[in-house]
């Protein structure tokens, strides 16, 4: 197995999820080279992760021979002059999401990347090892047609992929309505640790209705629960022959014979087992519905699904096909910026068909 070498633009929280991951797998991906504008930042990330870095984007893509594509995680309103650098020097772009700031910038971004530009889009929840799996069981018939999912699990775009992944929903138009809901919770853990005081903080729910045609989605979601101890994600799917509550599954074997499973996590390292600590999998029915292409690293799920993107655009940029596309990240946050119009206004919204890729 041929290792997948890769370049980071960007050294902010986001870009270090990369470099762990690279680090847990050296015998998978390496990263030869970092652009990061900030010097001290600069000499900051090469003490720690012994990574190079340069301070232009010249500078960058005069390494190109020693990455196979580039990873763009920088702000969203940056992004978009740097993809279109990269994709007219041809190199390759694993781009972090959104790829742009709001519709114009979609629109102008799609309408002037070359027509052979070879760019994905590091949409990563799809691939969580729990989704990954709920995904598979939604496309695998058992549930018969699913025409109905509440997702409660990720934010705006995330969300979203996640709903036209389980609904297998492409660029469909979309009725749209949502409210949200203002309350209290007592603060959590945050990305700098562990909560130091007792305190109260806001939190913001935010609900809104998908409406595909016959098929219709649920997005519910509060920022606590990426890092709160008392907020959990929650997952619905509903098809004419079964259904999926979380990680319970309902469905008929016949007419007359219901079947009653559960997804369930494969981790070793538990108790008494010398595997080591990873995770292996996820089953249901004694069948594989989900393998962790990374095992056995110790990494987090979010880790798992962000390796298996750069697996994915290793595969893509040596000529592989696409498998989530500038178009599909463009349609996510496209739905996602309707759904922040529709809660704002209070009033139902309707998107538009948009071919993307063909407005060049």
């Amino acid at each position: 197995m041929s290792i997948i070498s890769f370049g980071i633009i960007g050294g902010g929280w986001r870009a270090e999820f990369y470099i762990r991951i690279a680090k847990a797998l050296p015998e998978r991906f390496q990263i030869p080279i970092m652009l990061v504008r900030d010097e001290e930042k600069a000499l900051e990330l090469e003490a720690k992760w012994g990574i190079r870095t340069v301070h232009t984007l010249q500078q960058f893509m005069a390494e190109a021979k020693h990455y196979s594509f580039a990873v763009v995680s920088v702000p969203r309103t940056a992004a978009p002059a740097i993809l279109l650098e990269l994709a007219d020097s041809g190199i390759p772009v694993l781009a972090e999401t959104p790829p742009a700031v709001d519709l114009d910038a979609l629109l102008s971004l799609c309408s002037s990347v070359p027509a052979d530009a070879k760019i994905q889009v590091a949409e990563q929840y799809l691939y969580q090892p729990m989704h990954a799996a709920r995904i598979q069981l939604a496309k695998s018939g058992k549930l018969g047609d699913v025409s109905h999912v509440q997702v409660s699990a990720a934010h705006d775009y995330h969300g979203i992929s996640l709903i036209r992944q389980l609904l297998g929903i492409g660029f469909e138009k979309a009725e749209i309505s949502g409210q949200q809901f203002e309350s209290f919770i007592m603060q959590g853990p945050t990305r700098q640790g562990d909560p130091l005081e007792e305190q109260l903080a806001p939190s913001i729910q935010r609900i809104a209705t998908f409406r595909f045609g016959e098929k219709l989605a649920v997005y519910d979601f509060t920022g606590d629960q990426y890092f709160s101890w008392i907020r959990r994600s929650r997952m619905l799917i509903r098809g004419s022959k079964g259904e999926l509550v979380d990680n319970e599954i309902s469905y008929l074997h016949d007419y007359a014979t219901p079947v009653y499973t559960e997804l369930r996590r494969v981790d070793t390292g538990h108790h008494g087992n010398l595997e080591g600590y990873y995770h292996r999998g996820v089953m249901a029915d004694g069948e594989w519905l989900y393998r962790n292409p990374v095992a056995p690293a110790r990494l987090s799920d979010d880790e798992i699904a962000i390796a298996t993107c750069l697996l994915r655009m290793g595969d893509y940029a040596a000529g592989g096909s696409s498998y989530y596309s500038l178009a599909d990240a463009a349609q996510d946050h496209y739905l996602a910026l309707l759904m922040d119009q529709a809660i704002t206004t209070g009033r139902t919204v309707n998107s538009s068909e948009i071919n993307w890729m063909s407005r060049r």
